[in-house]
């Protein structure tokens, strides 16, 4: 489809309001920040309850939608590799283009790390951390892949799991072949509904934005920023090089493609992940992103899902490097090239951990019990972690795009008059006639 007919579509009748969406969320930043800083400084206990309530709701409605969405959507791009040809050969690279990126994300954490020492100069001592409920293992990691009921997965959203029983639901499906229609075609009808439903909870997202940074600026204030100084700068500068810079020059070189026309068709899913802190929750506009870009839809629908329970590169690779040189300057612990090349096998191979969800605690602790490290450092960071987890989730969101379009572009199928012409308008809610696409790809060239 060229993307000469895909802009001659009529627009949808309704009600559309004037101001862009990202301008929306900005104001609903700058608003909270405002209401926040009114409610901490004048002691006004119930516009600090409503700013929390506000914000919680958001998180609440995005994350009801996370088992069954997480579940279906990948399910249903399990089974979209059968229209696609040469799919094996697709996922593949996707996989590696994945593990490329988090390979130079957590390479450039460990240096800014060993640059800025960022625990030398915080007035943190050990006696201030605190030891999680559960850390994670490489034991736990592995074992806990596979559920013990199909209930219990939903229930406690265990999404390590539901991503399992995805996998094996959507490779049955596949084998049984035409007798499973109906199922499939069931799975593609509720999947359609849950991105319905969440693109309603999406647009609240200048509401939601406001009540989530007015909810931390009361919690925390600003006096927390300062024994965390360094190493919030480091968090939001290595996010910020990965972003801004390596995700542009892979884009040009690898990709052969312009990267100002990848942040005007992206730069929704970004700034939604940026609010709302969850990669599985900004999943349908990070797949329509990818779709209005070029990437062809079968592939898309395969690529994204995979990747927003897999693909962490904010969360993944520079948070648990910069976090673990944090830590063992905090505990006074060495540590050496050794460590170094544990944290970087950990944040490639063991990504999956993260899982798409708010906070990157699982990630931290598998990290930190890798190297040996206390794990009491994990309650050092909790606190500042909300403050952190928007940057790291808005990269995590980009590098999802990012890998499908290398790929595509590398595979010779992606749609360069769409990328081209891609506008910077507010993606439209998800609709898979509106983003209809050849039911084939074609073979590499």
């Amino acid at each position: 489809m060229s993307a000469s007919t895909a802009d001659t579509k009529p627009p949808k009748p309704g009600f559309r309001i004037p101001v862009p969406f990202w301008a929306q969320v900005l104001l609903g930043l700058v608003v909270g920040l405002v209401l926040g800083f009114v409610a901490r400084t004048f002691d006004v206990s119930w516009l600090a309850t409503t700013l929390d309530k506000v914000g919680g709701i958001f998180v609440q409605l995005l994350k009801l939608a996370v088992a069954p969405l997480v579940f279906f959507a990948i399910m249903v791009s399990i089974t979209n590799l059968r229209k696609v040809n040469n799919a094996a050969r697709l996922a593949g690279r996707t996989l590696l283009w994945f593990m490329i990126t988090s390979l130079i994300a957590v390479v450039i954490g460990l240096v800014i790390g060993l640059v800025s020492n960022p625990g030398s100069g915080s007035a943190l001592t050990p006696a201030d951390g605190a030891k999680p409920d559960h850390a994670g293992s490489w034991l736990d990691f592995l074992t806990g892949i596979i559920p013990t009921d199909i209930i219990t997965p939903f229930s406690e959203l265990n999404v390590l799991q539901i991503v399992f029983m995805a996998v094996v639901a959507g490779v049955a499906i596949l084998k049984i072949g035409p007798k499973a229609q109906p199922v499939l075609t069931l799975s593609e009808s509720v999947l359609e509904l849950l991105q319905k439903a969440l693109w309603w909870v999406i647009l609240l997202a200048p509401i939601g934005s406001a009540g989530l940074i007015g909810r931390a600026i009361v919690q925390y204030g600003w006096d927390l920023l300062g024994d965390y100084a360094t190493f919030t700068a480091d968090i939001y500068i290595g996010c910020a090089l990965v972003l801004f810079g390596v995700y542009p020059l892979l884009l040009a070189f690898a990709g052969k493609l312009n990267p100002l026309h990848f942040f005007k068709g992206a730069w929704p899913a970004i700034q939604l992940a940026f609010v709302s802190r969850s990669s599985v929750g900004t999943m349908p506009v990070t797949q329509q992103s990818a779709i209005r870009l070029g990437v062809p839809k079968d592939y898309a629908s395969f690529a994204v899902p995979f990747g927003a329970t897999t693909k962490m590169d904010g969360c993944a690779a520079i948070y648990p490097a910069i976090s673990a040189i944090f830590v063992a300057q905090i505990f006074h612990v060495e540590i050496g090239i050794k460590e170094y090349l544990l944290i970087a096998f950990v944040s490639v191979i063991g990504s999956a951990a993260t899982a798409g969800l708010t906070g990157a605690t699982v990630m931290l602790t598998l990290t930190l019990s890798t190297l040996g490290l206390p794990m009491e450092g994990v309650g050092l960071l909790l606190a500042i972690d909300p403050i952190l987890d928007m940057m790291r989730t808005a990269t995590n969101v980009a590098g999802q795009v990012v890998c499908p379009l290398i790929v595509s572009s590398r595979e010779k199928i992606l749609d360069t008059g769409k990328y081209s012409g891609v506008t910077s308008s507010p993606v439209d809610p998800v609709d898979p006639v509106d983003a209809e696409q050849p039911q084939a790809v074609p073979a590499a060239a």
